[in-house]
């Protein structure tokens, strides 16, 4: 199963791994680069000299392409973005913002840039700074969420647009692929389910805590603040979440700093933010990432079949 965003990006199968701060590092990225999609290592705040060295030890672990999912909140933008275009790196993602500013230079390096949007009209906005490609992300997602599903935003971003658009948010098998597709996107970007691989160096606990979660298990929070973020229910949402039915947004920016480090590489499940996918209920396994790709590329090639084969009667 091959299209068009196999060819944009160099890569076997239509499959993009999300950018999850403290999450993918080098060796995820590695991981699924050499499965046959595409890794990304996530800026988050991480350092400019950081940076290099997981690029550099990227190539060191997988000859494909690894790429980079940039916030453009970083505290350091400039200094990000030129260690991107100095190394040449061959794709990027974005979000929190507009990369507009950058993407000339981009553009000379080499880069590839696909933006992360919530909306239609973002997503249009990004077409004509020149981006490569979109990734449609709904509000099903972990992290940081926009309101609308993927279900609903997908085909209305592939109508308003003229470039490749990959679906996000609440897809972990190979029937939420076959459903992306079936809505016009051209590949999927993946985050929870790879949470779970074998390759993920996060804390054990919070991969059996992603394991144990079932369809209820995550909540919104933040949304007094203006950056809703969706996680796995803790103590530390449950707080949030009364602090947002007060609306005090200072408390709860104090609570959240530090809050994912400390979930992701401390393994605090109680007060770290375990930014996690409403599919993680899906999540039933911890194995390497090519099984998983592999697995999600048979299932959606059985759903498409078993689709065309079925004796589906209008009357």
């Amino acid at each position: 199963m091959k299209t068009e965003l196999c060819d944009l990006l160099g890569i076997k199968y239509p499959i993009i791994q999300g950018g999850m701060a403290w999450v993918a590092d080098c060796y995820l990225a590695s991981a699924v680069s050499k499965a046959g999609g595409l890794g990304l290592i996530a800026t988050g705040q991480m350092p400019p000299e950081t940076l290099k060295e997981e690029i550099r030890r990227a190539r060191e672990l997988t000859g494909n392409n690894v790429g980079v999912n940039i916030l453009l909140l970083h505290t350091r933008l400039d200094e990000i973005m030129q260690v991107v275009i100095d190394e040449k790196v061959p794709v990027i993602t974005t979000g929190a913002g507009n990369p507009g500013k950058y993407m000339e230079a981009l553009k000379e390096a080499g880069t590839k840039v696909i933006p992360v949007v919530p909306s239609v009209a973002l997503a249009q906005r990004m077409e004509k700074l020149g981006a490569d490609a979109i990734v449609c992300e709904g509000t099903e997602a972990g992290g940081h969420i926009g309101e609308i599903t993927t279900m609903a935003m997908t085909p209305q971003i592939v109508d308003a647009v003229s470039v490749p658009v990959i679906a996000a948010g609440g897809i972990a098998d190979g029937r939420g692929m076959a459903a992306a597709l079936a809505l016009g996107a051209k590949g999927v970007q993946i985050g929870t389910r790879f949470m779970c691989s074998t390759e993920c160096t996060i804390d054990p606990k919070i991969k059996e805590m992603v394991l144990k979660a079932s369809d209820r298990d995550t909540v919104v929070t933040g949304r007094s603040t203006g950056h809703p973020v969706r996680v796995l229910k803790n103590q530390l949402s449950r707080l949030i979440e009364k602090l947002d039915k007060e609306n005090k947004a200072e408390e709860i920016e104090e609570k959240g700093t530090g809050a994912l480090q400390r979930a992701m590489r401390e393994g605090d499940i109680s007060w770290g933010s375990v930014m996690s996918g409403q599919i993680a209920g899906l999540v039933k396994e911890i194995i390497p990432c090519k099984q998983i790709i592999e697995e999600i590329m048979a299932d959606a090639e059985n759903t498409i079949e078993s689709l065309n084969n079925s004796s589906l009667v209008v009357k």
